[in-house]
C-alpha cells in the first residue's frame, strides 16, 4: 500500500471511531479525500501520523474546534513547519479516565494490596481506581460503587461487578515522555487531546488532574520493552503486580507488538505479575483469538486478563460488555 493510500484508510477508520465527536468525523474524512493534505500527512513519519495528534497540533496552534475542514486544511497546507513541529514533539496521551469503569472489574480479580503499573501511563491519571466511584447500568438495574464523581458505564453480559474499591498500595507507570501534573503546559496539551465536543470528558480530566497532584505515581522515562522487568520488580515490594494499559500498544509498530506481548506473558508465566490489556482487536491478537467476534458494525477494545480476552469495552469506558 502505497503512504497515500494508508493515510487515506487510516483517516477513514478514524471518521467511523471518532463518531461521537461529529467535528473529528468531518475532518477525518476530509483529509481521507484531500490528496493534498494526505500528501501533507504522508510526509510525517509514520507514527506520527495518528489523526488525533494531527488534529490536537492544529488545535494547540489556533484551528477553531468544533469547526469546518475548511480551517484545518488551510492551516496544514499554509503551515510554516510551526504545527509540524508539534506534531513530532508531542504525542497522544489522552489518559481517559472513564475506561476506568471498565478495567475496575478486571482489577477486581486480583488479591489485594494491588501494585499498579501503568504501561504508557503518559500522566499517570488512570493509576487511581480507588479515588473514583462507578454507576454501572446492567440490565437488572444500576449499581453503585464509591462516592461521587461516578464514573458511568452501560454493562451488558454477566461482568463480575465488584463490591469494594480496590486497594492500591503503589502507583507507577512508564513512558517515553512521562507527563507531569503539575506542568500548566502539559495538562493543557491533555485537554487540548480530548475530542472537540466532549465537555464532560475535559471536566472529568481536570477533576483526575487534581486527584493525581495530591499524590503523585512513580513515573519512570523509559522504553517499556527494556525497562518494565525491572519496575515489575520494584513494584513487587508493594504488592500484587498489575501490569495494565489502553489504547496504548497500538502505538508499537507490529513487530515489536509482538515482542512485547512475549515479554508480558512471560512476565505472567514466571508468575511475577498480572496483566490487563485493553486494546483495540488487531492491536493483540493473541488475546482477540481467545474471544468471541465483535459485531463488525461495533468498534471497540478488547479487555484481556493475563492474555486472554474477558470483555469489549468502549474505548472511553461508556460500555462494558463481558463474555469471559
Amino acid at each position: 500500500m502505497e503512504p497515500y493510500d494508508e493515510v487515506e484508510a487510516s483517516y477513514r477508520r478514524f471518521a467511523v471511531e471518532a463518531a461521537e465527536s461529529p467535528t473529528f468525523a468531518a475532518w477525518a474524512t476530509g483529509v481521507a479525500g484531500d490528496p493534498e493534505v494526505r500528501a501533507w500527512v504522508a510526509t510525517l513519519p509514520e507514527v506520527k501520523q495518528q489523526p488525533n495528534l494531527v488534529f490536537a497540533a492544529a488545535r494547540h496552534h489556533g484551528v477553531a474546534a468544533p469547526g469546518p475542514y475548511a480551517g484545518l486544511r488551510e492551516a496544514l497546507l499554509a503551515d510554516d513547519g510551526t504545527i509540524r513541529a508539534t506534531v513530532l514533539e508531542r504525542s497522544t496521551q489522552t489518559n481517559e479516565v472513564g475506561r476506568l469503569a471498565t478495567l475496575v472489574p478486571a482489577l477486581a480479580s486480583f488479591d489485594g494490596p494491588l501494585a499498579l503499573l501503568e504501561v504508557g501511563a503518559s500522566a499517570g491519571l488512570c493509576l487511581y481506581p480507588d479515588r473514583w466511584g462507578y454507576r454501572w447500568a446492567t440490565d437488572a438495574g444500576e449499581v453503585f460503587l464509591g462516592d461521587e464523581p461516578r464514573l458511568p458505564c452501560a454493562v451488558r453480559g454477566p461482568a463480575p461487578l465488584p463490591r469494594t474499591l480496590p486497594e492500591v498500595a503503589w502507583r507507577g507507570g512508564i513512558d517515553l515522555n512521562p507527563l507531569d501534573v503539575t506542568d500548566p503546559d502539559a495538562t493543557d496539551w491533555l485537554e487540548t487531546l480530548v475530542w472537540p465536543e466532549q465537555d464532560e470528558r475535559r471536566t472529568r480530566l481536570r477533576q483526575a488532574v487534581e486527584v493525581a497532584r495530591r499524590e503523585p505515581p512513580v513515573l519512570v522515562r523509559g522504553d517499556l520493552l527494556t525497562a518494565l522487568p525491572g519496575v515489575v520488580e520494584e513494584a513487587s515490594a508493594h504488592g500484587t503486580v498489575v501490569v495494565l494499559h489502553s489504547a496504548v500498544i497500538a502505538y508499537l509498530p507490529p513487530p515489536l507488538r509482538t515482542q512485547y506481548d512475549a515479554l508480558v506473558r512471560g512476565l505472567v508465566g514466571e508468575g511475577r505479575c498480572h496483566w490487563v490489556s485493553n486494546e483495540a482487536p488487531q492491536v493483540l491478537p493473541s488475546v482477540t483469538a481467545t474471544g468471541p467476534a465483535a459485531p463488525s458494525d461495533e468498534p471497540g477494545f478488547v479487555l484481556g486478563i493475563d492474555g486472554r480476552m474477558v470483555a469489549r469495552t468502549h474505548g472511553h469506558g461508556r460500555w462494558l460488555e463481558w463474555v469471559g
